[in-house]
């Protein structure tokens, strides 16, 4: 593929590739063919989305799609987009890469039913994990980290936030602990506060030298031996099937730390709105609404 500047341009010849109008798709249902000319504008609007994803994460363009970037995409996607939409995004990379995806599914609509867990619940698994992925939860639960997030945790005197959002002075209310930075989508930094039980434990895995790991394509500088990212994601949920029969995902930690959040806030007399928008700065995406998704 030559090198375009544009995602729609690079879109667009990905798509052309694989276009072999007029034959019936139900003949050749499994050539790796594209038969309808609405399937092509809906794979090239999917495949635009993808490249422009790349372009802002500095992951290349989409001759350099991996499977691992594709599945970090998808799971970025599902917390604002409908299960029809990522379904779409999932047959089209499928499409391009010429492998199957594993499906994700939509948080937008996953969270219609609750994912959090209760406290009971998170030590339970963390119980049953191996000691690096234990202390992973624990943090992950007591300050509502993602996954990729667990890899990025760094002292606030080392790494400050982003300063090119404003913070409210009323994040962490009501709590105590240790301040903390980490790197969350596009790039944000921002503070996070774990107990001071917790940041002891963390201090005591500390790396005599930072080590680079890779997690769904992306590269990461570790600063602590926890874990995080993939591996940690799925022993979480290997753990909360083996002791609890189900398994929210690793992302229902999250969830749990929004409503909990949202409890303390309220109970110290905060109204409901400027809890909300207190919890979605707490969580990173400064989205009431998407916040509103995890109190479900």
């Amino acid at each position: 593929m030559p090198s375009f500047r544009s995602a729609k341009a690079q879109s667009e010849h990905a798509i052309s590739q694989k276009v072999a109008l007029g034959k019936g798709r139900h003949d050749h249902r499994d050539d790796g063919r594209i038969h309808s000319v609405g399937t092509a504008r809906g794979y090239e609007q999917a495949l635009k989305g993808v490249a422009e994803y790349q372009q802002e994460h500095r992951l290349g363009d989409l001759r350099s799609l991996t499977v691992e970037i594709a599945q970090q995409y998808l799971a970025d996607r599902a917390a604002t987009v409908s299960q029809k939409t990522l379904d779409l995004d999932r047959q089209a990379m499928q499409m391009h890469l010429g492998v199957r995806l594993e499906v994700v599914k939509s948080e937008r609509e996953t969270h219609l039913s609750t994912r959090s867990y209760t406290a009971a619940q998170v030590e339970r698994i963390a119980s049953a994990q191996s000691e690096r992925n234990s202390l992973a939860t624990r943090i992950a639960h007591n300050a509502g980290l993602r996954a990729h997030e667990l890899l990025t945790i760094r002292p606030v005197n080392e790494r400050p936030p982003s300063t090119h959002r404003e913070w409210s002075a009323e994040r962490f209310a009501g709590r105590q602990g240790e301040r903390y930075t980490v790197e969350g989508k596009g790039g944000l930094v921002r503070e996070i506060l774990l107990s001071r039980e917790l940041a002891a434990q963390l201090e005591a895995t500390r790396l005599a030298e930072p080590r680079q790991v890779t997690d769904r394509g992306v590269n990461y500088t570790q600063h602590y031996d926890i874990g995080g990212g993939r591996a940690w994601s799925q022993s979480f949920s290997a753990a909360s099937q083996r002791e609890l029969g189900f398994s929210n995902g690793a992302h229902g930690l999250r969830h749990s730390y929004a409503q909990e959040r949202m409890e303390e806030l309220q109970r110290g007399g905060m109204n409901y709105d400027d809890a909300k928008g207190t919890v979605a700065q707490e969580v990173g995406h400064f989205d009431k609404e998407t916040t509103e998704a995890y109190l479900r």
